[in-house]
């Protein structure tokens, strides 16, 4: 069945107010979706520099230690060094000094036994 009926005046008024308001509709300001914050870039950049900066300090200060602590155990090592050095000079120097007091002492021996006035210390070159 066909629907024979032709609208009138005031449906087609009707219609065109709807038309008319459904245009008007479109062009409302529809509420907006307020977004999470929008990551600045810029901010994460610098934050990500930031920290890289605070590694390479933290690696560096690190290394400095490391340093000056290698450059401790050297300078102690070297002072050991130069001790041991100074010991075995001291070494070395007391047993010339003593070799130069027996051969004095053997010298002052000899020479009192050539006159045979030997004296009571130097007896054991007496048989010499």
């Amino acid at each position: 069945m066909k629907n024979n009926k032709l609208p009138d005046f005031s449906d087609r008024l009707a219609a065109a107010a709807d038309a008319k308001r459904a245009m008007a509709a479109r062009f409302k300001p529809k509420p907006t979706v307020v977004a999470e914050a929008i990551p600045d870039r810029a901010a994460i950049k610098a934050a990500e520099l930031e920290t890289v900066r605070a590694a390479r300090a933290a690696e560096k200060e690190a290394a400095k230690l490391a340093r000056a602590q290698n450059e401790e155990v050297l300078r102690k090592a070297k002072e050991a060094a130069e001790l041991a050095a100074l010991e075995a000079k001291r070494a070395e120097r007391k047993e010339w000094k003593q070799g130069l007091k027996q051969d004095a002492q053997s010298r002052r021996a000899d020479r009192l036994a050539a006159y045979g006035r030997l004296p009571a210390s130097a007896e054991q070159y007496d048989d010499a």
